[in-house]
């Protein structure tokens, strides 16, 4: 068979498959501490979309007050499964979130892996300056970009050629996948509750609204926002009190 030719790209894909997270979820999850079984009653005996019901009041005060003063449980009564495609430097990361998160990856053990590959695009910054902690990143001149682009994408290609060549000599996948740079895209489902969603999103991504300041990798960070902008359409008052509390998880 011919090799297959390589693909290289600059973007990550987050795609959510599957959900069951509702701020509803959340304030019948509270209510049950007071109201018992009747903590369900209140979420269905009004419209909800009249935000101004004062109903609809209570339910934002309830979740800001559940926000604001971390009381964190009601939160983890959710879940939301997200398909995600990207380096595997960024599962690397990724994966350091363990507390209420689940995944499963691809493996090279059990297929062959495709050669596609991250190169880093041109708006990404490429220069880090400062120490360890207070460093920031500066765009960096054309020559390395170019240097860059044109040494990422040579290494790739040698790299996925002596993978080939293993594979054809009969050698096992799950050795010869040993050559392969972490800059191969893998892909893994991902599943969480909102408080670990809003933990992870403390920590890898940046927002005016944060008190706490964070200074993640933008690759990582582009896969934070992806979810983000997700989850903010399924639990928007949880969403505006995350913001409204400085995104601290609770």
């Amino acid at each position: 068979m011919p090799t297959p030719t390589p693909t290289f790209r600059s973007d990550v894909t987050v795609q959510l498959v599957k959900h069951t997270a509702f701020d509803a979820d959340v304030l019948f999850a509270a209510r049950v501490s007071t109201q018992g079984e009747r903590s369900l009653d209140s979420l269905i005996t009004w419209d909800q979309t009249d935000t101004e019901h004062p109903q609809a009041r209570r339910n934002r005060g309830l979740i800001n007050y559940l926000m604001r003063d971390r009381h964190g449980s009601p939160f983890e009564h959710t879940s939301m499964t997200f398909l995600i495609s990207a380096p595997i430097f960024v599962f690397r990361e990724f994966m350091r979130h363990r507390a209420g998160w689940s995944y499963n990856e691809e493996s090279g053990r059990y297929r062959e892996l495709e050669p596609v590959f991250y190169v880093p695009g041109p708006d990404r910054r490429l220069v880090q300056e400062g120490k360890a902690g207070q460093y920031q990143f500066t765009a960096g001149t054309q020559a390395q970009h170019e240097l860059t682009e044109r040494v990422t994408v040579n290494s790739y290609r040698q790299a996925y050629d002596a993978y080939q060549a293993m594979l054809a000599a009969g050698v096992a996948r799950e050795v010869a996948r040993t050559v392969l740079p972490v800059g191969l895209y893998s892909s893994i489902y991902a599943t969480c509750n909102a408080r670990s969603l809003m933990h992870f999103l403390g920590l890898r991504t940046t927002h005016p609204d944060a008190t706490t300041p964070s200074f993640p990798q933008r690759e990582i960070e582009m896969v934070g926002e992806a979810m983000e902008n997700e989850w903010a359409k399924l639990m928007p008052l949880t969403y505006a009190a995350f913001n409204a509390n400085g995104r601290i998880a609770p």
